[in-house]
């Protein structure tokens, strides 16, 4: 099974390039723990989608030294390119989001997962996708699946997050996900989502929410060019600042009747850097995960 790595973004309420910057006391990145986890629960390709200018400094930092570890791994380049007929805004340089990253990567001919270079999802969250994409077919309707959090799990101590709220049937079939880009804990402890329009909306600690931590069947890649083609054509007007959601995109196929999306529940906790000041949060908690065991000290036997 392949599992595509998306790390082409911009961290700006990081300050800086999240993907790269280490933050253990071994020196490991965020990467490090996503690809030994998923490698634990059966994944055994891996790619990641990159800017193509950040491809040395990928290979530098990531890619040889998992190489030499046997971790196959293959990039993709998420390019400021737009299809025949749309011209992209003078100045942008923020990529055109999830779903726009994942149509980058290309066909891919099997089942995959995909997650967040920049968010440590947790074993658990690897487990599940894996043996949900062990079974899942190309049927009457595909069948993909959706790691989903508790938003009280999934909250940052220092800022803001964006998470996808999502709403499911008896079933556990996803109805529903929606973008929100400003979810926090308020002072009084109630957790707040703030819309574009300055409204704010109370969201309950058990709320579900995507993290991007989807698992897709073959026929994914399929769709994603002409989603993407007519998500320009609704948004001439905004060329440079819209984005291309995958959770947006998954939405489409639930509506169009096109796929189900079985929800896997999980009470992990979220472990990330969405703001800089998540790093020493991290550091601590992988100082402890690998005391009690759950990681070696050193992830990989060649380090070099």
């Amino acid at each position: 099974m392949t599992l595509v790595i998306m790390a082409a973004g911009m961290g700006s309420r990081f300050g800086g390039m999240k993907q790269l910057t280490p933050l253990t006391d071994e020196g490991e990145f965020i990467m490090d723990f996503t690809i030994y986890d998923a490698i634990y629960a059966g994944f055994d390709k891996f790619v990641i989608i990159i800017k193509e200018e950040n491809e040395e400094l990928f290979e530098e930092k990531i890619g040889r030294r998992l190489r030499k570890n046997g971790v196959d791994i293959r990039y993709a380049y998420q390019k400021q390119e737009l299809p025949e007929g749309f011209t992209m805004p003078e100045g942008r340089v923020k990529p055109f989001g999830t779903g726009h990253a994942i149509m980058c990567a290309g066909k891919i001919d099997d089942n995959f997962g995909v997650v967040n270079a920049d968010d440590c999802y947790g074993r658990d969250a690897f487990l599940k996708l894996a043996s949900y994409l062990r079974e899942a077919k190309d049927g009457e309707k595909a069948q993909y699946c959706m790691v989903g959090y508790q938003v009280k799990n999934t909250l940052s101590d220092h800022g803001t997050v964006s998470r996808g709220v999502c709403d499911a049937d008896a079933d556990a079939n996803l109805v529903k996900v929606v973008e929100n880009k400003k979810i926090e804990r308020r002072a009084d402890g109630v957790i707040i989502n703030t819309f574009d329009d300055g409204s704010v909306a109370e969201l309950a600690e058990d709320t579900t929410v995507s993290m991007n931590c989807f698992g897709f069947t073959a026929s994914f890649t399929t769709y994603l060019y002409d989603m993407f083609v007519r998500f320009l054509q609704e948004n001439q007007a905004d060329l440079s600042k819209c984005e291309f959601f995958l959770p947006s995109a998954v939405q489409e196929l639930i509506d169009r009747g096109i796929a189900d999306v079985k929800v896997l529940a999980s009470d992990a906790v979220w472990q990330g850097v969405t703001n800089r000041a998540d790093s020493e949060i991290f550091r601590n908690f992988m100082r402890g995960e690998k005391a009690a065991g759950v990681y070696p000290q050193y992830l990989w036997n060649v380090r070099d």
